[in-house]
């Protein structure tokens, strides 16, 4: 009943906002065109305004900048061209009243030279990284905020994509292509990030909530399979994030709130006449504030707080420096219910503290040493730390300690590339990776036979790894693309290292379709805790894990690509991956594979000899926003299995085989200035895989004990979920304000998670995954 009241309650909130007269408004829209490998600005490209009567057109300048004003606020559509390039198609460019349109615009050189053969592309049809040619996908700002259920958070956003699966609704852990979530690999500014998220629990790539606020993002990048070679140290997916420049002409204010959090961001220039800009965000938990008003959010009290920035210092025509960053904060505490009477449940007796703090700053230097050559360089320093303590109140009201857990990692990262453009139809992207890492690693665990808390991990020190890359782009023809490259990746700590070719090919069979492959070697360090296991069966081996090797994986990617009118595409991929050196358990009987690893370090001894498999098919339909309307449908077939000693192939825990998700919103004009949106998300999809408990054994040693004989054999019920998103936005006189309401798992289905053994009733219990959460939030721009 308490959900339903909240539900009614935002409804009419909704609802009150409904009402207002519309005027014409209008926005500027404006920014850059440069040369899409050497940055170079590109004065003299025609702009054009399309859908407009007359057209408007502009052209850039000698700085390569661009203005169009009066720009009727709406979906809006810009066609770029400049001699020698290919014409360059920006459909459903949103403008509103609230803040100017600011682009950055990079054009492809044409190979064909043939002034009666125009070549155009959209921004839809390739990505920001313009090497990636197979299993790689653009993602806009908008389709974070819109999608219903995303909440600004880019992981749940992709969960709209084909390949891509959410393995539980209270976090943002996905699985790509059947692969460990813990496979993926964060990016920002060209360089890797830690986990991102809120909330983290060690050795995982997901977490709660997204720290990074969508307010500082610009067009990023989503990988799925064979990375081009400047991708390294992942074997699922990428998430390469690129961020927007602030305003530099005029202040602008973003203020939202909801049930996750109060946004405040502010962006604009930092000096009169100097062309340089700044944009920052900060959000507090709303949670936390509700909290201190006394307002009772159930067993745990949840604090979480971020801030993220981005600073843009031009040094000269040619060169820039760019500071940028993220830091969040987040806690989680419950207390033991002191009384007997009212346990319930063994988690009844517990008490915990959870912390997890994570940060990045970076300081990015970009020049363009000539007309054919640019050089970025980036320092990056980020660190995280996660703890974990608690304790258990036995029969007597003793509080015992359970577990005690402390992970301290740090990063100082050099990278630096070059990119060359080698003539009209080739390019060449160089460069280095350097990392120094520092960690402080320290794990406890009380074990049930000797009762006693038991070190697993007690670690303190440094080590270093090293990446380098180097790929080759050629434009064989107008038809043909090619991309080489090779990636090395070592660890010093143990000196475990790989050599990784890497190869992509696009062929366009006419205008419309496109075949193309890719192939890929790729590796990945161990998380680092798991280097330092102390625990051994013979209890002579300080830390048998330490020599462990990277894990691998061979990819293979054919993809079919067609356009079915200018605003409908279809796209088939079909992909094999074979993984191999993954730590596994010694014996012939052990079915245990850190594939299968969800969270935390594997404390016991391991050796590289375990195998994988993933292989699939994926069909995409998608609709770009055309009469107000976008769906995208994400249908994937897949297998993935693994295997130890035991000689046995399984399915991982991430098998469900099929998953079908359909995504689509259409935008009703009540008027010129106000805009109804309906969202919808549907999600269907095969079970997660799932282990046995012996009830017998589980009684007798007090708490769960799996059935490891018969590993994953079980698959949990088809997982079915709806979400809906609703908005009102309003355009008024500089100013964009808009009313959404978020229904995650709007028919309350409840989608089972899994089962564990409870001590007190000496049950098998069932838990389920989130029910109906409603999201309420309000947003003005000006």
């Amino acid at each position: 009943m308490k959900t339903i009241s909240y539900t009614t309650l935002c409804f009419f909130f909704f609802m009150f906002a409904m009402s207002s007269k519309g005027q014409v408004l209008t926005q500027t829209v404006r920014g850059k065109i440069l040369d899409q490998v050497t940055q170079i600005p590109m004065p003299g490209a025609t702009v054009m305004l399309l859908n407009t009567d007359p057209i408007q057109g502009v052209i850039s300048d000698e700085s390569g900048e661009f203005r169009l004003t009066n720009v009727p606020v709406g979906q809006q559509s810009l066609r770029i061209s400049f001699v020698g390039y290919k014409d360059l198609l920006l459909p459903n460019i949103l403008v509103n009243s609230g803040k100017e349109i600011v682009l950055e615009i990079a054009l492809e050189e044409d190979i064909t030279q043939i002034q009666e053969f125009v070549v155009t592309a959209t921004d839809k049809d390739r990505t920001v990284n313009d090497m990636v040619l197979v299993s790689g996908r653009t993602f806009s700002v908008e389709e974070t905020r819109k999608f219903a259920a995303a909440v600004n958070d880019p992981a749940r956003m992709a969960a709209s994509f084909s390949g891509v699966v959410s393995t539980d609704d209270g976090n943002n852990n996905i699985s790509i292509r059947g692969n460990s979530p813990n496979g993926l690999l964060w990016r920002m500014e060209g360089i890797e990030i830690p986990n991102p998220n809120h909330f983290v629990n060690p050795g995982t790539s997901g977490g709660g909530i997204s720290i990074l606020s969508s307010q500082l993002l610009a067009n990023s990048d989503f990988l799925t399979g064979a990375f081009s070679a400047e991708y390294g140290n992942a074997l699922s997916g990428v998430f390469d994030l690129s961020l927007r420049k602030g305003n530099n002409e005029n202040q602008e204010f973003t203020l939202q709130a909801g049930l996750l959090g109060l946004d405040l961001a502010a962006e604009g220039p930092i000096a009169t006449i100097y062309q340089g800009s700044y944009l920052v965000n900060y959000r507090y938990s709303t949670l936390s504030l509700l909290s201190k008003l006394g307002i009772p959010l159930g067993d745990f009290v949840t604090n979480f707080q971020d801030l993220s920035f981005n600073i843009y210092l031009p040094t000269g025509a040619k060169s820039s420096i760019t500071l940028f960053g993220f830091g969040g904060l987040s806690d989680q505490n419950s207390q033991a219910e002191l009384d007997s009477i009212n346990w319930q449940g063994e988690g009844d007796r517990y008490s915990s503290q959870f912390l997890s703090n994570t940060g990045a700053v970076g300081i990015k230097h970009a020049l363009s040493l000539n007309k054919s050559n640019f050089l970025q360089t980036t320092i990056l320093a980020s660190g995280n730390t996660i703890g974990d303590k608690g304790s258990r109140l036995d029969n007597e009201y003793i509080d015992e300690e359970r577990y005690d857990e402390k992970f301290n990692n740090s990063k100082i990262t050099l990278s630096t590339v070059l990119n060359s453009k080698l003539s009209a139809r080739s390019s060449l992207r160089s460069g280095i990776y350097l990392n120094q890492l520092y960690y402080n690693l320290y794990q406890n665990n009380f074990d049930e036979d000797q009762h006693q808390m038991i070190t697993e991990i007690n670690s303190k020190g440094n080590t270093q790894s090293i990446q380098a890359f180097t790929q080759w782009n050629l434009k064989a023809n107008e038809k043909l693309t090619l991309n080489f490259g090779l990636h090395y990746l070592q660890l010093l700590l143990n000196n475990s290292n790989s050599l990784e070719p890497r190869f992509s090919a696009a062929y366009e069979l006419d205008e419309k379709q496109r075949v193309s492959l890719g192939y890929g070697l790729h590796s990945q360090v161990q998380p680092l805790g798991t280097y330092f296991a102390e625990k051994d069966t013979e209890g002579e081996i300080p830390l048998p894990n330490r020599n462990l090797d990277l894990s691998k994986s061979h990819h293979f990617v054919l993809g079919y690509d067609r356009s079915l009118n200018p605003y409908l595409r279809m796209k088939i991929e079909a992909y094999y991956q074979h993984l191999f050196q993954i730590p596994i358990k010694e014996g012939g009987t052990e079915t245990y594979s850190i594939i299968n690893q969800q969270w935390s370090f594997a404390t016991d001894p391991l050796i590289n000899e375990g195998l994988g498999k993933n292989y699939g098919v994926e069909l995409t339909l998608e609709q770009f926003t055309h009469n107000n309307m976008y769906f995208l449908l994400s249908t994937s077939l897949y297998n993935s299995l693994y295997k130890t000693r035991e000689n046995v192939w399984r399915n991982t825990r991430y098998n469900g085989n099929l998953n079908v998700t359909f995504t689509g919103g259409k935008e009703f004009l009540l008027n010129k200035n106000r805009v109804l949106g309906v969202n919808i998300r549907e999600i269907y999809g095969g079970g997660l895989r799932t282990t046995s408990i012996l009830l017998d054994e589980s009684i007798a040693a007090g708490e769960t004990v799996l059935d490891e004989t018969h590993a994953f054999e079980n698959q949990n019920p088809a997982y079915f979920r709806t979400d809906l998103r609703v908005s009102l936005k309003r355009n008024k006189e500089k100013s964009t304000r808009t009313w959404a309401l978020d229904l995650q798992n709007a028919t309350n289905r409840q989608n089972i998670y899994g089962t564990y053994y409870e001590p007190m009733d000496q049950e098998i219990i069932t838990y389920y995954q989130s029910s109906l959460i409603p999201i309420l939030s309000y947003r003005i721009e000006f």
